[in-house]
């Protein structure tokens, strides 16, 4: 497990105080598989006093994937969509062509104090996908599969394939997501599930091929490569990764495309208000203020 393949977060304030960490994409490894962007958050303190609502913002060319580990999150989006995500369950968002969504505090949690601790990952939709109609696909928490391949090990399938089971998130192309729990002392042989795998530790240190993994670091194993996981203590790690990107992206803001000058148009679009509204949500995010890719 050569050390260029470890990569380590970079802390990112998203504004008002809410802080991310984030691995991908970075300078070492811009993706895993179609994973172009991976950030963990929290746990944080949600107060009535403190507002950490992500307002009305566009994406094109990849899906969302939003997972929480504890509190909720009210998604609405500019085709209709009206959803409240809970710990467990998928958020799967398209965006496709284009797509406008926010992130609130659900109104049942406007008054009391709650954590917000989980993942929002971005997948680069394949190159035949990338101008496809928006969609949304809530996925409860009992509706995603879990299996036990190893004693004290559970793995839920998030998205896609792995140990015998199935995920119902409607994902295009290879897309593989895992979410793992491992005892202390358990063990757990990771078979060479996609052509390109992540391994990300959320809350403690876990080895991998018998070498540590500090937590909140990720390991990216060999191409089509396996891995031995152990746990000296209990541990919760995901599994991201698929096949290589079809294409190169490109990433500015809050839009991926395979073509430069994709972004420019999706610019223009959202500085014209021309890309839809969420209903009943009249705040928006201006454009940020840095060139586009030349």
């Amino acid at each position: 497990m050569p050390p260029s393949t470890i990569l380590h977060p970079h802390d990112r304030d998203l504004g008002g105080g809410f802080v991310v960490r984030r691995l991908l994409p970075a300078a070492e490894q811009r993706a895993v598989g179609p994973f172009i962007f991976f950030d963990h958050f929290g746990p944080s303190e949600e107060t009535p006093e403190v507002l950490h609502d992500v307002r009305p913002h566009p994406h094109i060319g990849l899906a969302t994937v939003t997972y929480l580990f504890e509190g909720a999150i009210h998604h609405r989006d500019s085709i209709g969509s009206d959803q409240v995500i809970a710990p467990g369950a998928v958020n799967w968002m398209s965006a496709g062509r284009g797509i406008v969504h926010s992130e609130r505090r659900p109104e049942s949690h406007r008054d009391i104090t709650y954590a917000n601790h989980g993942l929002q990952l971005w997948v680069a939709l394949p190159l035949a996908d990338e101008e496809s109609e928006p969609l949304f696909h809530h996925t409860a928490a009992a509706d995603i599969p879990a299996v036990e391949p190893a004693p004290g090990a559970t793995v839920r399938v998030l998205v896609g394939e792995a140990f015998g089971a199935a995920s119902p998130v409607p994902a295009k192309g290879q897309v593989l997501y895992l979410d793992v729990a491992l005892g202390a002392g358990a063990c757990l042989a990771l078979p060479a599930l996609a052509e390109q795998v992540g391994i990300y530790t959320v809350d403690a240190e876990l080895q991998v091929d018998g070498r540590p993994l500090p937590a909140r670091s990720m390991v990216v194993l060999e191409a089509g490569q396996g891995a031995m996981l152990s746990a000296a203590a209990p541990v919760r790690l995901v599994v991201v990764g698929g096949d290589a990107l079809d294409v190169p992206r490109h990433l500015w803001w809050n839009f991926v495309s395979s073509r430069k000058e994709r972004l420019a148009e999706a610019a223009a679009d959202w500085a014209a208000q021309a890309m839809g509204t969420v209903p009943g949500d009249d705040e928006f995010i201006p454009l940020p203020d840095r060139p586009l890719p030349r």
